[in-house]
């Protein structure tokens, strides 16, 4: 067995990934500023040691066999700058998967710009019901295994189940992780334009996902969503068996009579045309329905029987903030969390829990945190992303001293374009009082029976989430 040391053990997957080589037996360690719930709360349920904050003794006191350099990690931290001098073994998370994690199981790999935390869940759970033992690698806590990775527990013929993020490996490796999980059977769930810190346009994106079409073997499968033309574009080139998925007739895969009640969605679900029979799941909005047809796919292909699939469809968890309900405090009034930080993202969350939540008036909470929601890249899709929302409360753009002032998201003019909309907008960053404290008193203020209060980040949000939960309480 080796020690592993991982340099920025607080982002959701390598904490996952640390977790599941420490159960598998290796000693392991790491270091992180800025540790909060879910993740910490993680490592420590785990009894995964970890150093707060970065500090040359720390790696001096672990003497690791390998030092795991987290994609956020670059050039000036101590540790790092340490490991190099004294020439530690690098390696990063996604090579460390693997090596150490997919090595000769079948790797199934779910990529796209939404939904990959939903369907890597949902596959890993269809081939866990179905008795198939899957390894898999989430980005969040899938609530039917209460972990984010887990190695195979097949010896021969197992399978991995990866969330295949098209961000880059590492600062010594700038390949999309996912050309690094080796896939046999892949989705592509949808491709936008994303993650402005390290893709100069939607081509650049695309550039990494023909990349990762090509890596699927002639006997492969690539699972793709024929509603995208995006997606259908990159698919064109594939080397392998290509099958679709979508809400139209003419996909391999199709949901029809899509009705939805409780939280939960129920569809008759077709392959080439004919009924295999129905599908009941507990999410919903057309975007869960399309996470639910790949995963359905990904799992036919891994060799489960529908009959399998559908028994195990109702008893999915959600993953942590992924369209999470919080709760339903006095007056009705319902809190949900959601991971959402791209415009797309925001606006198919708000439109399912407006259908959900009919009649009912939707408070939304975002806080503009990604490298590029804090840009003015999407200005004008920012203005056009919240329309089910009543009142919209806009966080603080986390640190925009990284832009010039014209690069910058500006929450003003995003302001004015909502409420020409007819909303009620609240810029924190404007306000007086301690943040978000400012954001919760202009809530109790306008706060109502019935209403349903959604928090949108990809961050902590300074803790609203457990502040608003108490406020609502207090109400009362």
């Amino acid at each position: 067995m080796s020690s592993f040391y991982f340099l920025g053990i607080g982002g959701t997957a390598m904490a996952s990934v640390a977790v599941a080589l420490s159960h598998a037996g290796h000693a392991v360690t790491g270091s992180d500023t800025q540790l909060y719930p879910p993740m910490s709360t993680y490592l420590e349920e785990h009894n995964i040691p970890y150093f707060n904050g970065f500090a040359v003794k720390n790696l001096q006191h672990a003497l690791p066999d390998f030092v795991v350099v987290g994609n956020a990690i670059s050039r000036g931290n101590l540790e790092l700058e340490y490991a190099l001098d004294h020439h530690l073994e690098l390696i990063s998370m996604p090579d460390l998967v693997r090596q150490h994690l997919i090595e000769k199981n079948t790797s199934i790999v779910v990529a796209g710009t939404h939904g990959k935390t939903t369907t890597t869940s949902l596959v890993a759970w269809l081939l866990e019901h179905g008795g198939l033992k899957p390894g898999f690698l989430v980005g969040g806590i899938p609530e039917n295994f209460s972990m984010g990775c887990r190695p195979s527990g097949r010896i021969e013929a197992g399978f991995f189940v990866s969330e295949g993020d098209e961000y880059d490996t590492a600062f010594f490796d700038k390949r999309s992780k996912f050309l690094l999980y080796r896939p046999d059977i892949a989705i592509i769930n949808n491709i936008e334009f994303d993650h402005a810190d390290i893709f100069s346009s939607l081509e650049d994106i695309k550039r990494s996902f023909r990349l990762f079409v090509n890596l699927i073997p002639r006997n492969g499968t690539l699972i793709v969503n024929s509603d995208d033309p995006t997606a259908m574009e990159i698919a064109s080139k594939a080397f392998c068996r290509v099958e679709r998925f979508g809400l139209k007739t003419d996909a391999e895969w199709s949901a029809r009579n899509i009705s939805v009640a409780h939280e939960t969605s129920t569809f008759d679900l077709f392959y080439k045309g004919e009924l295999q029979g129905s599908i009941t799941v507990p999410l919903f909005g057309n975007y869960n329905i399309m996470n639910a047809l790949a995963a359905t796919a990904a799992a036919v292909t891994a060799g489960l029987p529908f009959e399998a699939i559908a028994k195990a469809m109702p008893l999915f968890l959600r993953p942590k903030r992924r369209m999470e309900i919080i709760g339903t405090y006095p007056g009705n009034i319902t809190l949900i969390e959601d991971f959402a930080h791209h415009p797309t993202a925001i606006r198919v969350t708000l439109e399912a829990i407006a259908e959900l939540y009919s009649g009912r008036r939707v408070v939304t909470c975002f806080e503009p945190r990604s490298n590029t929601t804090t840009r003015n890249i999407f200005q004008q899709e920012l203005s056009e992303c919240f329309g089910p929302a009543s009142i919209v409360v806009m966080g603080k753009v986390h640190r925009p001293d990284r832009y010039k002032p014209e690069e910058c998201l500006n929450t003003s003019l995003l302001r004015e374009e909502l409420q020409k909309q007819g909303k009620t907008v609240f810029l924190s960053g404007e306000e007086p009082g301690a943040y978000p404290d400012n954001i919760v008193h202009f809530l109790k203020q306008q706060i109502r029976d019935d209403d349903v209060v959604v928090v949108l980040s990809n961050g902590n949000f300074g803790n609203l989430k457990n502040m608003l939960k108490e406020s609502f309480i207090k109400i009362s």
